[in-house]
């Protein structure tokens, strides 16, 4: 997808919920601005809810839409921004859910080294890794 030095970068954005179980899956070239991409992963969000992002994902026009649907964005503020937000330590916390879920994404030994050449190739190999993790989430024990 994006070419740099180093050659072909991806980046990876995800939606999860509470459980760290992914809900959107998105990719953009490794060069390009993360709060740029997160449009497609906005939609997908549930009325109401608390939408916890690192600073790359830090922009006027993502709190806006956030409201706009009736969500609280809990994202910490770049050092360069003069205006403050409300933002909670305690619920930022809850951002390794995301952390996580990449976490067992680098455990398919195909996706962390990235095989595929093909983005479109490389996005269904996510998505399908993806659904595994929610069939082990509502997998039975009995």
């Amino acid at each position: 997808m994006g070419r740099s030095r180093g050659g072909l970068t991806t980046k990876i954005h995800a939606l999860v919920d509470g459980r760290g179980l992914p809900i959107q899956l998105h990719l953009s070239e490794g060069q390009a601005s993360d709060c740029k991409q997160a449009e497609p992963l906005l939609g997908a969000l549930p009325k109401g809810s608390t939408f916890l992002a690192d600073k790359a994902y830090d922009s006027d026009a993502i709190r806006r839409q956030i409201t706009a649907q009736g969500g609280f964005a809990n994202i910490p503020a770049k050092r360069n921004r003069r205006q403050s937000f409300a933002f909670s330590q305690f619920l930022y916390r809850y951002r390794n859910l995301i952390e996580r879920f990449f976490g067992k994404l680098k455990h398919a030994r195909g996706l962390a080294t990235r095989y595929d050449k093909r983005a479109d190739n490389f996005l269904a190999a996510i998505k399908l890794f993806s659904a595994r993790l929610w069939i082990n989430a509502y997998e039975s024990t009995a």
